[in-house]
């Protein structure tokens, strides 16, 4: 889950950065690397905003001309699918640990964000809600999904025709 951000430089130095689709999300770093850091960091806090008022995180749009791209880590990226099914299935925490066959203090730390939560217990999750986590490796720098491209196969010599690989 990558968010564009938009760079712009302060007229005391440094840069400003700020997200189009996080509002919430503000910060400045005196040098470029600064500002890399920050801007991950500011993404991250604001992200707690969205968990503590029970509100659907928005979606990343695409970058636009001049804007780079900051990187969720990849366990607060399942953690804000699962909020934001939670929140479309109008499933309460309550409703999910029964789901689940948990404590609700469990279903608690699944959407804390400074809880460390295994992989299989946020797809044990998803999967509760009718979703299938679904992870995927593509190489660095392309922002379009190979997958679909690589599971194809060609059948038969000579003609057109793909299939799904088995």
């Amino acid at each position: 889950m990558k968010y564009p951000a938009t760079f712009t430089p302060a007229e005391e130095g440094g840069f400003v950065v700020t997200f189009r689709d996080i509002p919430e999300a503000i910060t400045q770093g005196d040098d470029e690397a600064e500002a890399l850091e920050m801007a991950a960091d500011s993404l991250l806090s604001a992200m707690e905003f969205y968990f503590e008022d029970r509100r659907p995180v928005p979606p990343a749009s695409a970058a636009q001309q001049g804007e780079r791209l900051i990187t969720l880590l990849p366990s607060v990226a399942v953690k804000v699918l699962l909020l934001n099914r939670m929140l479309k299935e109008r499933v309460r925490p309550a409703d999910l640990a029964r789901l689940l066959g948990v404590k609700p203090q469990e279903v608690t730390r699944l959407t804390d964000l400074g809880h460390n939560t295994k992989i299989d217990t946020l797809d044990a999750a998803l999967s509760a809600l009718g979703y299938e986590l679904v992870i995927h490796a593509r190489p660095k720098g392309l922002e379009f999904d190979l997958d679909p491209l690589l599971d194809m196969v060609q059948v038969g010599s000579g003609d057109n025709r793909y299939a799904q690989a088995a």
